[in-house]
């Protein structure tokens, strides 16, 4: 099933507008409200084999997508379609966090970032270099989790005096147990196999009080994907996320000795729920000396995360007064060639 989304007034194609969190008709510039938004201007086909292969209602061409696309816009002329074959039964999302950033925002905010890296070559900016940018929902489950840990260590204290002519050291030794009951509530995790993880998680957080009852009209002009791992699948990889929560809580409440030694760690996470939702995120690809560089930003608070290129001749100059000498300089290069996003 392929919806679009027709203008009342005119009958061009409308998108939801990030600003405004209203449907807008891209030709005569009404709005409507999403939750009151009537199904009979919406336009529905059907094809077979998950709409695969599709008919655009607003032009007629024949549009091909991958079977993990729910929301996309035809190349022939621009019109934006939901997949609705595809957010239905277990595919179909809880809630939704909206776009808030709109398209000329977020090319602005790239420029203004990529402008901030000081070690970038000269040039990286100028012109017209982004090969393409796209608004994407992608999706997430979110988990809430309860954590039990027990955890049995020796804590030492260190106490150095002088009496007369000697000093003393007095080491005591103390037994520590800690027995600790854990909920987490939203920890997300990208279910989509074509996002990077690490991009994904650096985009954190998002602010989950600005989740919406989902519905397909936001989807309208931007692309959207399904998830290709449900909630079991994930759950290992968010079991070892909120292990390391739990580890950092327990440590918190161990302090006050010159050092501890663990004899003994348990940790148990439970899933209790996962729900489905889509968040926002622009992706921004950029050709720059033959390379192309990818950018993501948040869609909803404007977080922007990559790894542009650098210039060597800019850390030479940046580094070559402090360093004091060629084998720290290479070292510093090669921590910023191997780190990590920015």
């Amino acid at each position: 099933m392929v919806i679009h989304y027709k203008c009342p007034s005119c009958g061009s194609d409308m998108a939801f507008d990030s600003g405004s969190g209203m449907l807008s008709c891209q030709s005569c510039g009404r709005e409507d409200n999403i939750a009151t938004f009537s199904d009979e201007y919406k336009q529905m086909s059907f094809s077979e084999d998950e709409a695969k292969e599709y008919q655009c209602e607003n032009c007629g061409a024949v549009v091909i997508t991958e079977a993990d696309t729910t929301a996309t816009s035809c190349s022939f002329c621009g019109a934006g379609v939901v997949l609705g074959d595809r957010l239905s039964g277990a595919l179909a999302p809880k809630q939704v966090i909206p776009f808030k950033i709109s398209k000329e925002e977020a090319r602005e905010a790239f420029k203004k970032w990529c402008k901030n890296g000081l070690l970038t070559p000269k040039g990286f900016m100028d012109g017209n270099r982004i090969k393409e940018m796209t608004g994407m929902y992608v999706p997430f489950w979110l988990y809430d989790i309860n954590s039990k840990a027990q955890v049995n260590a020796t804590g030492k204290k260190v106490r150095k005096y002088t009496r007369g002519d000697y000093i003393y050291t007095e080491t005591k030794h103390y037994d520590i147990y800690r027995d600790v009951n854990l909920t987490y509530a939203n920890v997300p995790a990208d279910a989509s196999e074509k996002m990077s993880d690490t991009l994904m998680d650096k985009l954190e957080p998002y602010h989950y009080a600005e989740l919406k009852e989902f519905k397909t009209p936001y989807l309208a002009g931007y692309l959207a994907e399904k998830y290709n791992y449900d909630d079991k699948q994930l759950f290992p990889r968010i079991k070892e996320r909120v292990s390391d929560f739990v580890d950092d809580y327990v440590q918190s409440t161990i302090s006050g000795y010159s050092s501890v030694s663990y004899s003994g760690k348990s940790i148990s996470s439970r899933q209790e729920k996962a729900d489905y939702v889509l968040f926002p995120v622009w992706m921004v690809y950029y050709d720059f000396d033959k390379q192309q560089h990818t950018f993501a930003m948040n869609g909803q608070t404007g977080k922007v995360v990559g790894k542009p290129p650098l210039s060597m001749q800019k850390i030479a100059a940046w580094f070559g007064g402090i360093a004091g000498g060629t084998f720290v300089l290479m070292k510093i290069v090669a921590v910023l060639m191997g780190g990590g996003l920015w």
